[in-house]
């Protein structure tokens, strides 16, 4: 009796322990077609822009396969992708990582609290919208999250406070948007992100970002910060905010140069299955810190307005379309090799969304 004793309570252990661990998939496609009005020869979209890419051609924008491990003391994922956002988002890093969405490992630190340390490839901690555009209210991704980080490697320490409200991290990375640091670049990034969720109507959000992206015998500090909001004052309404303003120091003399975006996206839910969201924005950045100057040089000033439907199409499946315009104060775009200043763009796609 005694050993069948043992026995039981060892069973019951194992079962409790299996509780406590949980495996799941993500498995996501996303198949778009976008017409660019401007009509570009070499068949992209704009080269500040690096999702849904390619004009008047089908394609994939991600397909997606990620398996996530959460036991009571330890947690991992990992997942691979290909598609127009790893073809370009990831496109200096060495091919083989190309198509690593996230590799992550996780230890907890602390038997009472969520305390967790993680390492690896890591989503990043700035901004609101991610790779997967389905958890996202708009079709495209803004030019802020575009000129983002999406992705970031290296060691996080993560704090959640026992009623899940206030979340803390702090970071230690290879660069702005790094899996392979840059040759050259012996320093390691930082960055933090604090996250207050005081009820289910309301998250506020800063992160930043600080470290040298550029080889060490041409170091630029970069200074980053990123502020969002989101309300949510009724079931069918969604309004989310956001400011990002950074700082670069000047190679070649004193000060530093400096860009900023505000955003706001409103989504509506008229019913379970439908729902539009509107997007502003406005991204300056005259001096070239982030977005690459064309070969005239022209200051990058840019406001843009989109709308767009969303209708499900049962349990797993997304059918969207987006109307999207760009206006720049310079020429900054191009419709027949002639400089404009304006680019609209219409884009629909399928997604599939399994988790």
């Amino acid at each position: 009796m005694a050993i069948l004793a043992i026995l039981f309570t060892s069973s019951a252990a194992q079962d409790s322990t299996r509780q406590k661990e949980t495996f799941n998939w993500l498995l996501f496609a996303e198949a778009y077609y976008c017409y660019d009005f401007n009509r570009p020869l070499n068949g992209e979209r704009p080269s500040f822009l690096y999702n849904h890419k390619r004009h008047d051609e089908p394609n994939f924008n991600l397909l997606l396969a990620k398996a996530s491990w959460q036991g009571k003391d330890a947690r991992l994922n990992v997942g691979l992708m290909a598609g127009n956002y790893s073809r370009y988002n990831l496109a200096a890093e060495p091919e083989l990582l190309r198509h690593v969405f996230e590799a992550t490992i996780g230890f907890r630190l602390s038997k009472k609290k969520e305390l967790w340390l993680d390492a690896g490839i890591l989503p990043s901690h700035i901004g609101f919208e991610t790779a997967v555009s389905a958890s996202n209210n708009t079709l495209t991704r803004s030019i802020a999250a575009d000129n983002s980080p999406y992705y970031e490697t290296g060691i996080k320490l993560g704090y959640t406070t026992p009623n899940g409200h206030l979340q803390f991290s702090a970071l230690l990375l290879n660069g702005w948007q790094r899996i392979k640091r840059v040759t050259g670049n012996q320093s390691i990034s930082a960055g933090t992100q604090v996250s207050f969720t005081p009820n289910e109507k309301i998250t506020l959000n800063w992160s930043s970002f600080w470290g040298n992206d550029k080889p060490d015998s041409i170091r630029q500090t970069r200074y980053f910060n990123n502020f969002y909001a989101v309300f949510t004052p009724h079931s069918r309404w969604n309004i989310t905010a956001g400011f990002d303003i950074g700082w670069q120091k000047k190679l070649l003399e004193g000060g530093n140069d400096r860009w900023l975006t505000p955003i706001c996206v409103v989504q509506y839910k008229a019913s379970a299955k439908w729902s539009i969201a509107a997007r502003g924005e406005y991204y300056r950045d005259k001096n070239h810190v982030i977005i690459q100057p064309d070969i005239r040089g022209n200051a990058f000033s840019v406001t843009g307005f989109s709308l767009n439907i969303d209708r499900k199409l049962g349990k797993f499946l997304l059918w969207r379309a987006e109307y999207r315009t760009m206006k720049s104060k310079e020429a900054l775009f191009f419709k027949n090799n002639n400089p404009v200043k304006t680019n609209t763009a219409i884009t629909t796609s399928f997604c599939f969304k399994f988790e």
